[in-house]
């Protein structure tokens, strides 16, 4: 039996970090509906190539490809921002560019995590996730 990490998306992100600076472009780590979630939207910024959920006994395997092979990995900077001590929640004329634009946030709305664009378009505010360049 594994043991389970108080903050789902702070071990995430640190996986994520940890396989970039070893070279690697695949990350497995234990599944989750936020992580999925958060995942999900890296895709769709363009920060990650592709992931799969892949069935397992106990539990179920998130298997991430950062980037695809030969190729430089998008992802230089990756952080979180809101913690389990501060979080930090924004309304939808609050949310903040990264690299004047050419990065991106992750936020958790009441319409599930998606960029600061996105919730910029749909009038969205929340809990700041993740801070991507």
């Amino acid at each position: 039996m594994s043991i389970q990490s108080t903050d789902q998306i702070a071990d995430l992100l640190t996986r994520i970090r940890n396989c970039l600076m070893v070279g690697k472009n695949e990350v497995v780590l234990p599944t989750s509906k936020l992580k999925v979630a958060v995942v999900e939207a890296l895709k769709k910024a363009g920060y990650i190539a592709d992931f799969d959920i892949v069935e397992q006994a106990p539990r179920n395997v998130l298997h991430i490809n950062i980037a695809e092979e030969g190729k430089v990995p998008a992802i230089h900077e990756i952080e979180k921002v809101s913690k389990p001590g501060r979080r930090v929640y924004v309304s939808a004329n609050e949310i903040p560019k990264v690299k004047s634009g050419r990065g991106a946030v992750l936020i958790s709305t009441s319409k599930g995590v998606m960029t600061g664009r996105e919730a910029v378009k749909n009038r969205l505010g929340g809990e700041i996730l993740v801070r991507v360049w």
